[in-house]
């Protein structure tokens, strides 16, 4: 029949862009890479996912997911602040509350680890 638009479906239908939302302040945190990673209470993403990074609601840039790891609040450890950008659990933790509000310490979370592979052109962004 002519005229009629394809449908696409299965690996030929165009998938949604992924993506991973920063406040301002962690701008600079992810485009220096001392900020490799985010802790999240639910997530979609799976290590090898590609999501747009955006801070402040400016694009940064792609980046490569390489672990998602679920794990209880309390037990974040010093690698995890590390890789948040972070210089103790005492600062993570508040930051958690900041974004949050109060978590218990049984609290289930994701941890995030991601990697910048291409960066936004600063000319383009909004």
């Amino acid at each position: 029949m002519i005229g009629k638009p394809a449908i696409l479906r299965g690996p030929m239908m165009p998938q949604r862009q992924k993506t991973l939302n920063f406040s301002k302040e962690y701008k600079n945190a992810i485009l220096s890479g001392r900020k490799t990673c985010t802790i999240r209470l639910k997530t979609k993403l799976k290590a090898g996912d590609k999501a747009l990074i955006i801070a402040g609601g400016e694009r940064l840039g792609i980046a490569k997911i390489t672990s998602v790891r679920r794990k209880k609040l309390s037990e974040l450890d010093m690698e995890d602040v590390k890789h948040e950008g972070f210089r103790s659990l005492k600062e993570l933790r508040r930051a958690l509350r900041k974004h949050y509000g109060e978590l218990d310490s049984a609290t289930p979370v994701s941890v995030i680890r991601f990697h910048l592979i291409s960066r936004e052109n600063p000319k383009n962004r909004n």
